[in-house]
């Protein structure tokens, strides 16, 4: 199996984590996020969301959005559910405020915001 890529081996080129290992940030109401690693510009996470569990507060979106998957649980956005395989992109400009009553775990990115110039 080749392990190099262009002359560096490929320990060198990755970072790889457990999310279980990354301390949460308690952010209150039963939600936790964990910051992972990813290159300038991009916010990557993981976030849980206890049982009976709400986001403490309104989460705006600039011009990128935000995209989410559910990796287990059940997240409630307003009157809609979804299932743990879910795939989920808030369009640029929305917001919401994620809850869930059985617990959830949503892996997901966004752009981070350009300074102010």
């Amino acid at each position: 199996m080749n392990t190099e890529t262009f002359g560096n081996s490929i320990a060198e080129v990755l970072e790889a984590i457990r999310f279980d290992d990354v301390t949460p940030v308690d952010l209150g109401n039963g939600c936790y996020r964990r910051d992972l690693p990813s290159t300038a510009g991009v916010r990557v996470w993981v976030v849980d969301i206890s049982p009976g569990g709400e986001w403490p507060h309104i989460d705006q979106h600039d011009a990128a959005g935000e995209n989410l998957y559910v990796v287990s649980g059940e997240l409630i956005e307003g009157d809609l559910r979804f299932q743990a395989g879910t795939y989920v992109f808030f369009k640029p400009g929305s917001s919401h405020r994620p809850r869930s009553e059985k617990g959830v775990r949503l892996f997901g990115f966004n752009l981070a915001e350009s300074p102010s110039k």
